[in-house]
């Protein structure tokens, strides 16, 4: 069994905000604290420790109270760069990823996430949630940011990265990857939304409540 303490936390707020303006959208406010923290608190719950990847305004993240590292790859090279950040400064035997800028991913996800890995025998465990398709209906998709890692894929990321590698699907499907949906009943339909622009996120900050209407987008999660 994956208990908790077994589990790191990783708040990935190492982008260079670019869809708001080069704002540094962790420490955007949200509800009277910055976003990142909402990610970091809720993170706290469900693992036994956590750490926050940044490369921007560092000293902001630290007050935080959590480690804080920036990217061990140049250039802002995307999330992969973060999980491989995360997996460096990992000191137990699984990591757990999540984006600074949806603070309303589900409680339960640490547990549905090691449930899954362990029943499975995968090493990675990612969360999939509904959005629209596109075309009026709506889909389940896999959230590649919201993710639970063996510790030991360092090497096999490393690896990855070195050689030009910054997709995160291009990667995970390498392993053994157990996907989990979060629609099941009483599964917030919002959990995996996120903001993307500061319209987005002061409309979030609205009317982002249980049961209501989702304001923002499910997370972009790879650089070309």
């Amino acid at each position: 069994m994956i208990h908790i303490q077994d589990i790191t936390g990783l708040v990935l707020a190492g982008g260079k905000g670019a869809r708001m303006g080069g704002v540094d959208k962790g420490l955007q406010a949200f509800r009277g604290l910055p976003l990142a923290l909402h990610t970091l608190l809720r993170l706290q719950l469900q693992t036994g420790s956590v750490l926050i990847n940044a490369n921007r305004n560092l000293a902001a993240y630290e007050a935080f109270g959590a480690a804080v590292w920036p990217d061990v790859l140049a250039d802002y090279a995307g999330p992969l760069a973060g999980f491989l950040t995360g997996l460096e400064h990992c000191a137990t035997p699984w990591l757990l990823t999540v984006p600074c800028d949806t603070p309303f991913f589900p409680l339960t996800l640490a547990t549905r996430l090691a449930a899954a890995a362990e029943q499975q025998g995968a090493d990675i465990a990612m969360a999939a949630a509904p959005q629209d398709d596109g075309a009026g209906g709506v889909s389940v998709r896999p959230q590649p940011v919201f993710c639970l890692l063996r510790a030991d894929l360092l090497e096999s990321l490393a690896a990855f990265t070195q050689a030009g590698g910054r997709k995160i699907d291009a990667w995970t499907g390498r392993h053994a990857c157990a996907i989990v949906p979060f629609d099941e009943p009483g599964d917030d339909p919002q959990a995996f939304f996120n903001a993307n622009t500061l319209a987005e996120l002061h409309r979030l900050e609205r009317s982002a409540d249980p049961g209501s209407e989702p304001a923002g987008h499910p997370p972009r999660v790879d650089s070309p």
